[in-house]
């Protein structure tokens, strides 16, 4: 079993930037994809970002292209989220997760196996 949690989240005025981390407790995932997903109060999860296990594929959501950028550091075993330009429309709990199966990125929540309790992430206008 992997035990993911984040860290990182806050309250950051509109224009603003906040660095989210995801860790792995007990075991690496450096196999695996890692994604990072969001929730806003009343909406459904919806994907943000993820990364292949060597770091080499990202995949990014059209509303977060050119703000947020996914890295990881294998040594480490984290997947940070830098978010710049942050927006109000950008507030909502922040989860990572881990899909175990696939080699390739994808924005699908159900492929993604397990995931951490969240971090909240509120940006004021």
């Amino acid at each position: 079993q992997v035990q993911l949690v984040e860290s990182g989240g806050g309250l950051v005025q509109a224009g603003g930037s906040l660095r989210l981390s995801c860790a792995a407790l007990g075991r690496t995932f450096n196999n695996y994809v890692v994604g990072w997903f969001r929730q806003a109060p009343g909406k459904e999860r919806e994907f943000v970002a993820a990364i292949n296990w060597g770091g080499t594929s990202t995949r990014y959501a059209d509303s977060v292209k050119g703000r947020f950028t996914i890295s990881r550091d294998n040594a480490k075993n984290t997947v940070d989220l830098q978010m710049n330009s942050l927006k109000p429309e950008d507030t909502a709990v922040y989860y990572c997760a881990v899909d175990r199966t696939r080699t390739v990125v994808t924005p699908r929540p159900t492929y993604y196996d397990y995931w951490g309790q969240g971090t909240q992430v509120t940006v004021s206008s």
